[in-house]
């Protein structure tokens, strides 16, 4: 099974596109030249901000998703190597969040 890369992009926009592939010059080339998704075909042009390089593609899928999730604050530390900050970031911030509560008093 050939390895896989998960990539971000950031767009002329300043917005984030979250890929993966087996080929990563040829899909950025696809990307650069309007060919790649909707997203960034309309917010040309683009430059590869983040890699990573897995044994399979399935785990550079995965991680696809589990980045695609993130918020911008969490993919920009990840893009600017700023690890100890993630677990933070992947916080719930919600009032109904059991450490919010429990920290005012309401568990």
């Amino acid at each position: 099974m050939p390895k896989g890369f998960v990539y971000i992009l950031e767009c002329s926009d300043g917005s984030f596109y979250t890929g993966s592939t087996i080929n990563l010059e040829k899909r950025l080339a696809e990307h650069q030249n309007g060919k790649g998704a909707r997203h960034t075909q309309k917010r040309l042009p683009i430059t590869l901000v983040y890699v990573e390089e897995f044994q399979q593609i399935p785990q550079a899928f995965y991680r696809e998703k589990q980045i695609q999730g993130w918020s911008r604050a969490k993919k920009i530390a990840l893009i600017d190597k700023n690890y100890k900050i993630l677990p933070e970031l992947s916080e719930c911030k919600n009032e109904s969040h059991y450490k919010i509560q429990k920290r005012n008093g309401l568990v």
